[in-house]
């Protein structure tokens, strides 16, 4: 149990039980910088070390929590990202024909950042706020975001409950990898952009006509 008394959340998890799972990764998943993965992993671990709460019930309340915190950050981007960003977007040189690129470009990949944004620590907390911010299509955030809540705590609940404590040897690399991922992989996408940026431009507005609203 070395691993779990390593953790403060470890205690959260041992007097709250399922409402400290749901409570942190909600608040996680709104933007609030929490460790939502760390409390699923520590209370699937928990429930095999200790048998005191069930696996299954671990899974529904952190795939709930993912998903309603989620909604909460998009539907915040969305009604007041845009009018900050359109406000003040230009002191960090980011004008009208920009704005218009992220919402275009989110069109289009938005749905993969949403998904693939759940499983990884940068992301996790703002991939919802950044969609409603570029407004994406509610109907597509819903469901990335859903499917992804429940793969992620599905796979991240089982995955810690039968390797145990062994998981905080596996945990730390396979983080680091998927964070090198998202980092390269931004990096490429910000080169790309930089080349094209004007065709680019030009078919974000053929796409967005007109003013942002």
């Amino acid at each position: 149990m070395s691993f779990l008394h390593d953790l403060p959340i470890a205690d959260l998890i041992a007097h709250y039980g399922y409402l400290a799972i749901f409570a942190i990764i909600t608040l996680e998943s709104a933007g609030v910088p929490l460790p939502g993965e760390t409390a699923l992993i520590s209370a699937s671990v928990y429930a095999g070390s200790t048998g005191r709460l069930e696996i299954g019930l671990i899974i529904a309340a952190a795939a709930g929590a993912a998903i309603l915190g989620d909604n909460l950050g998009y539907w915040a981007g969305r009604r007041w990202g845009m009018p900050l960003l359109l406000r003040y977007g230009h002191l960090v040189a980011l004008d009208h024909g920009r704005l218009k690129l992220g919402q275009y470009l989110f069109r289009a990949h938005g749905g993969k950042i949403v998904f693939f944004g759940r499983f990884t620590a940068m992301l996790r907390a703002y991939a919802a706020l950044l969609a409603g911010v570029n407004r994406l299509d509610a109907r597509r955030f819903l469901l990335f975001n859903g499917l992804g809540g429940v793969a992620w705590a599905t796979l991240m609940g089982l995955g810690s409950y039968s390797c145990g404590r062994s998981i905080e040897k596996i945990a730390g690399p396979v983080g680091l990898a998927l964070l090198a991922v998202v980092v390269f992989g931004g990096l490429a996408l910000w080169l790309f952009v930089r080349r094209h940026e004007t065709r680019l431009l030009a078919q974000a507005e053929a796409a967005i006509p007109g003013p942002l609203a």
